[in-house]
């Protein structure tokens, strides 16, 4: 990868600072973020190459890089930082913005996720597995997926059929009106 520097270089790491609280130009890249990380294995730019990728203004590979998506959140990056940065919290930042600049997630499985989560929330108050599971298996093209298991699950009173639904059901429309997030993720689906 060849890296152009200009004179606003530090203007993407000022940008995150300020939308995560997280200082980035005290990583000095020891890599305790990057031996702890559970899912290290899995992603193509450790934790420690994108803060680096930060700290040279490297927006655009920062943004479409799948490493925020496939973050478990588990803080184990932010608990070894001998520097007490957040990292989780830079990844959790990093999705927020690509959101924000309309960016589609690097990894299509887990926007499905989250869409098939957050509309079973927004329709019913709670997390409806069963509805969930379908919608997500059908977002991702297998639709039978979780079938063989279905059946035991059911049995067993782990599933239902039918979704329960909360009582104030007003306010929860209140909460998922006042999130831009949810209201960019509308506005996409329209278009």
């Amino acid at each position: 990868m060849q890296l152009k520097l200009d004179n606003n270089v530090n203007q993407f790491a000022n940008e995150i600072e300020h939308l995560s609280g997280c200082s980035i130009s005290d990583c000095y890249q020891c890599g305790k973020c990057s031996a702890g990380c559970p899912v290290g294995e899995f992603v193509e730019e450790s934790p420690t190459r994108l803060m680096r990728l930060i700290q040279l203004n490297q927006r655009q590979a920062v943004l479409n890089s799948k490493t925020p998506y496939l973050c478990a959140t588990c803080t184990t990056c932010s608990e070894r930082c001998p520097m007490k940065i957040d990292v989780a919290k830079v990844m959790e930042t990093i999705r927020i913005l690509a959101c924000k600049e309309g960016l589609r997630p690097a990894v299509k499985a887990v926007s499905n996720f989250s869409g098939a989560f957050l509309d079973s929330v927004k329709s019913n108050g709670r997390l409806f597995e069963f509805g969930m599971t379908v919608t997500f298996n059908l977002k991702n093209g297998t639709p039978f997926k979780n079938a063989t298991i279905a059946p035991a699950m059911l049995l067993k009173g782990k599933l239902s059929f039918l979704p329960q639904s909360i009582k104030n059901k007003e306010r929860l429309k209140n909460i998922f009106a006042n999130s831009s997030y949810f209201e960019d993720r509308e506005e996409k689906k329209e278009h």
